[in-house]
């Protein structure tokens, strides 16, 4: 039974919805400096694959995959809140009737919001770095750009689904854990599964064509290719978390919760 961790699940619910009670400004910061972080892991990660992916080398996305993981620690641990964990979250303290479904689709759309606008942000602050000017760095981000917005809408849905119960589990296995270093393995593990088994994560990928649309380098990156992906991308996303975390855990354990 998972009890204290689906416990804290509903105080983690309860804190952010504080937070959005003192003011919105604080929340939509909150859900910036989330995309943001992942912004971080997306360039960590592709200027290292880069090195590998331009010597044509099978070690590239492994270990793209193994450097994006800084991008959980910043965001478990730097006071960021990200869309994707709160369709688990939220969704969950209202099946406890602890949440009204109204508020869970406001602080969804809120930290949705905070979430692009991090992500543009993030984004200009790299092109103004001129870190990507150079072909030999974006390459792989392009390429894999590129194929995000080309790829079938239905296998995106259901890789989105696969990604986010992923990325929940990096957050909720962890909750069970006392030791802070155990805590961030874990996370890194669960991350590195997410990127090497090729899953989509919305807010990742937001950040992703972002990056690759200020570089201006490819007629293929276009908002409507970010469109494209980021509709069936972010409804996988909800149905992963809200259906395959939050429903799914809350029936298997609904015997041994508290009365409400």
């Amino acid at each position: 039974m998972e009890i204290k961790s689906l416990e804290q699940v509903e105080q983690i619910s309860f804190k952010k919805v504080q937070i959005y009670e003192s003011g919105i400004g604080r929340y939509l910061v909150r859900a910036m400096l989330a995309s943001m972080f992942i912004g971080f892991g997306v360039i960590v990660s592709f200027r290292t694959g880069s090195f590998f992916y331009n010597a044509g080398s099978p070690w590239a996305y492994p270990l793209a995959g193994l450097t994006f993981g800084v991008a959980i620690i910043l965001i478990a641990y730097g006071g960021a809140d990200l869309f994707t964990g709160n369709t688990f979250y939220h969704t969950y303290t209202a099946i406890r009737k602890k949440m009204k479904w109204a508020l869970v689709g406001k602080l969804w759309a809120l930290t949705y919001i905070g979430n692009v606008l991090g992500a543009i942000l993030f984004a200009g602050l790299i092109f103004t770095t001129g870190l990507f000017d150079d072909p030999l760095v974006n390459g792989f981000l392009m390429t894999v750009a590129e194929q995000k917005m080309t790829d079938p809408q239905m296998q995106l849905f259901f890789r989105a689904i696969l990604c986010n119960w992923l990325i929940c589990m990096a957050f909720f296995v962890p909750m069970s854990m006392k030791d802070d270093v155990a805590k961030i393995v874990a996370m890194l593990l669960f991350v590195f599964c997410f990127f090497i088994s090729g899953y989509e994560h919305s807010i990742a990928n937001m950040c992703t064509f972002a990056i690759a649309f200020v570089l201006n380098q490819s007629e293929v990156i276009t908002i409507q290719g970010m469109f494209y992906n980021l509709i069936p991308v972010t409804i996988g996303n909800i149905a992963g978390g809200a259906i395959f975390m939050a429903l799914v855990y809350h029936y298997m354990n609904k015997p041994f919760l508290p009365k409400v």
